[in-house]
């Protein structure tokens, strides 16, 4: 069986060599070798590559992505504020639960999974509910691979003083943004999407006088925001509690190699090559998109499933995975589809290679098919 094979999925993704091996050094927490130099430096570029302009900061923040978004909203959102998220897809949908499960007053627009918000509905809701005072949504929504239009949700989001939310999980470092020019409060990622270190933090870039009116609204010790920027300012870079110090050295150097491609437009012209490339060579083989190309992200894509007899995505992924490649099933609740991403340590010629072997995974399904019936 294959042991290797290389992750099309939105993360975790396959890491370069280099990534992986600057996990082999053990760190102390309380070392300034650490902290001072790997920590301090990460919040530093992070700042960076959200935005040039000053009066913002970064924290890191131990667990998966879905932590430091329950970090963000129960840390920012007081008792009497209101958030309104737009959901269409499975990850607009967890921050209405995480309001949910934190007793957080919101309201949810839901326009389908394979639709964009309209600017007209988030402005209804902007008039006829004043007590609305944040917004969240999600920039690509890895459900279906679209891309959400947050540059004009923003400025409407701005034109009434609401505070925005970006769930920027798997598009930040792989898709250009400046949260300033935005008017973004507090944008939020993780370790193991474009930036493509491995899984075991996540990171909010905010405003710094937002985030220092977050005192006292946590709704949980270890997801206090407030709490963990104060820690690391004070403390030149030191976690409250156990950093994850062999992922947090790999996000450092998968950083060092950010830059050395070219930084975010260059990355992004990649993904872009490669998401261009997978829905040219997927046509090809009659398998078609589930979104329009105008919402295409360049992280990920649905395909729809072939409607024959003969195909069954179980079987569809162990042949393709015995040929080196792992692709995603789909989440989309009222189509039959899988999908397949774009981003981390991949090439367009990897992208053609999958293609044939997509190419062979049919054939070789039809066959097994036909010889058992």
């Amino acid at each position: 069986m294959n042991n290797e094979y290389l992750l099309l999925t939105p993360g975790p993704l396959s890491t370069s060599k280099s990534v992986r091996e600057a996990m082999l050094k053990d760190w102390c927490t309380w070392d300034d070798d650490y902290n001072k130099e790997i920590v301090q430096v990460i919040r530093s570029k992070l700042t960076q590559l959200a935005t040039c302009q000053t009066g913002y900061t970064s924290v890191l923040m131990q667990g998966s992505g879905t932590a430091s978004v329950e970090a963000t909203i129960g840390s920012t959102m007081g008792k009497n504020d209101k958030l309104l998220v737009v959901d269409n897809g499975a990850y607009g949908a967890r921050i209405a639960q995480i309001a949910d499960y934190l007793d957080i007053d919101c309201h949810v627009i839901s326009p389908g999974e394979v639709n964009q918000p309209t600017l007209n509905n988030v402005e209804q809701c902007l008039i006829n509910d004043d007590a609305i005072t944040h917004i969240a949504i999600v920039h690509c929504e890895t459900t279906t691979g679209m891309l959400n239009p947050i540059e004009e949700i923003a400025r409407l989001g701005k034109q009434h003083n609401k505070i925005m939310i970006l769930d920027a999980m798997s598009s930040f470092g792989g898709i250009p943004i400046d949260m300033a020019e935005l008017g973004i409060d507090f944008m939020i990622s993780s370790a193991n999407k474009c930036i493509q270190g491995v899984p075991g933090f996540g990171f909010v870039i905010a405003k710094k006088e937002r985030l220092e009116k977050c005192k006292g609204n946590a709704r949980s010790l270890s997801l206090d925001l407030y709490d963990q920027w104060q820690c690391m300012e004070k403390n030149h870079g030191k976690w409250r509690f156990t950093s994850p110090t062999h992922t947090v050295r790999a996000f450092y150097q998968a950083l060092l190699e950010l830059e050395e491609e070219g930084g975010v437009d260059a990355r992004f012209q990649r993904y872009q090559t490669n998401q261009h490339t997978l829905v040219e060579g997927m046509s090809s083989l009659g398998f078609k998109p589930l979104l329009d190309e105008s919402l295409h992200s360049p992280i990920i894509t649905a395909f729809y499933s072939p409607n024959h007899a003969d195909y069954d995505f179980h079987r569809f992924y162990q042949e393709l995975k015995a040929q080196g490649f792992v692709i995603y099933p789909g989440k989309v609740s009222d189509a039959d589809c899988f999908r397949i991403g774009n981003i981390g340590e991949v090439y367009p010629n990897d992208i053609q290679r999958l293609i044939v072997a997509i190419e062979k995974a049919m054939y070789w399904a039809t066959q097994k098919q036909e010889a058992i019936a």
